[in-house]
């Protein structure tokens, strides 16, 4: 399983940013789907998750302001970042995980800047 992640960039405090991540090779049914970050210095934490289901959880910091969701082919997945803030500030890497099967794969992350 690759995954590829578009839509970072540097924006303006307060402004939006639409991140997708696409998933190719074998795809399982059961999979959910996710969002995490590492800004510098800091542990990588989790954004957003969402599952096949279609349940999402958030990170407290995010929470009334990002919206995970996932697209009509299951394989991909949409963070849609509103009101940013300087602290959103990180490189950003899609997830896909298969817990059944107790795997998981990262795509490699896309820069997020957001200006004060």
């Amino acid at each position: 399983v690759q995954l590829q992640a578009f839509g970072g960039g540097l924006v303006q405090a307060g402004g939006s940013l639409r991140l997708s991540c696409a998933a190719s090779g074998t795809i399982f049914s059961n999979d959910d789907m996710g969002w995490y970050r590492q800004a510098p210095g800091k542990q990588r934490e989790l954004v957003a998750a969402i599952t096949s289901g279609g349940t999402a959880n958030y990170a407290d910091s995010v929470k009334g302001r990002f919206t995970i969701s996932r697209g009509n082919a299951k394989n991909t997945v949409y963070l849609q970042m509103n009101s940013l803030r300087p602290e959103d500030t990180a490189v950003y890497y899609c997830n896909l995980a298969i817990p059944s099967r107790g795997m998981e794969y990262w795509g490699k992350g896309t820069l997020v800047t957001v200006s004060s």
